[in-house]
């Protein structure tokens, strides 16, 4: 039985409480409030910037994109300019189709095995869990820069107001938090009670889940029960961004507790899986065209080194191979005779009789 999420789960929950006693117990709000929030937003601008150009000095030594299409070969064929480009127009509508609507992951299907006989079905419930799951994570985080700018973007204001559109209650519902808590439940659970999946799932896949939820969790909380003062965590916000740090009072444990998994995320998400979000625009499979059999690729890694061909080869063990009774390309010439040793030999036969 695989049960790394419950080490995930444990991990998840003793960071809330290290942040939550370090604040109302040990009066840390300097150290979780200042201190580790700019020590994370370091961390990630580094660690990201690192990765990316790691990738982008990495040779390509084959050209390898994932195609599921017909490639263009002769005019008489129509290839699948989508799925399988030749152009680089081609390949950035590919790309776009891939980051923003998630193709490949709709196209993905599951093998299953019913009544003797094999069936593929697609995984759509899967496409449309990461799709409201990196939107909604998406919206939120688009919606928290309100906190950091002064006077509040008008188009934060837009967002706003299209996010709580289905008002219930006061202070009104944002759909974008509760959305992303669902599809984090959905796809932590499927991890957890689909077998195939559970068994092949690390603890390393289940601790980005548990924290993204811990953080939509926290916010809800914070926002819909435990009530908080926004103008001291709006003066908080604004002293980091600025870099005029202060610490007001009337915040909360669970907000440090909140801004504690926010700053384990950002440290984090250099180092985890979390990546591929920079790694989706440098991968060859996506970023290459299928254009093969139209034009050379050369590896990048090749530097002229001494060669010795097979015609220097044989030239240099021509007799031996032939004295071996190896196939040769090239036989040897005979050697002519010298002049002297020919008009010796001719004295040397006996004259004719009539």
């Amino acid at each position: 039985m695989n049960v790394k999420y419950m080490y995930s789960f444990l991990a998840v929950v003793v960071l809330f409480l290290i942040a939550y006693i370090g604040v109302e117990a040990l009066h840390l709000q300097i150290l979780f409030g200042l201190i580790i929030p700019y020590v994370a937003v370091i961390v990630f601008i580094y660690g990201f910037a690192a990765k990316v150009m790691g990738w982008a000095r990495s040779a390509v030594p084959f050209k390898i994109p994932t195609t599921c299409g017909q490639q263009a070969t002769l005019e008489w064929i129509k290839p699948d300019s989508v799925d399988c480009p030749t152009t680089s127009g081609g390949v950035v509508l590919r790309m776009f189709l891939e980051i923003v609507a998630f193709r490949s992951l709709f196209r993905n299907t599951r093998m299953k095995f019913r009544e003797g006989m094999i069936s593929y079905n697609l995984e759509i419930f899967l496409w449309v869990g990461a799709l409201a799951f990196h939107y909604a994570f998406f919206t939120v985080l688009v919606r928290h820069l309100r906190f950091f700018t002064e006077p509040v973007p008008l188009v934060l204001q837009w967002l706003e107001n299209v996010d709580s559109f289905f008002q219930i209650g006061l202070p009104v519902l944002y759909l974008s938090g509760a959305v992303l808590l669902a599809a984090v439940i959905y796809l932590l659970l499927r991890r957890i009670l689909i077998a195939p999946v559970r068994y092949i799932s690390l603890a390393s896949d289940f601790f980005p889940l548990f924290l993204i939820g811990g953080i939509a969790l926290t916010g809800i909380l914070m926002r819909y029960f435990s009530k908080v003062d926004i103008v001291s965590i709006k003066q908080l916000t604004m002293g980091l961004v600025t870099f005029h740090p202060t610490i007001p009072d009337g915040i909360g444990g669970l907000f440090y507790g909140h801004l504690f998994f926010v700053s384990i995320l950002l440290a984090y998400f250099p180092f985890s899986k979390l990546m591929h979000l920079g790694g989706i625009f440098l991968s060859p499979t996506r970023n290459l065209p299928t254009d093969t059999r139209a034009r050379r690729h050369v590896n990048p890694w090749n530097y002229p080194v001494p060669v010795h061909t097979y015609e220097e080869y044989e030239d240099e063990f021509r007799e031996k191979m032939i004295d071996a009774g190896l196939p040769v390309d090239k036989m040897p010439e005979p050697e002519a005779p010298a002049e002297g040793a020919s008009e010796e030999s001719a004295e040397s036969q006996p004259e004719q009789k009539e």
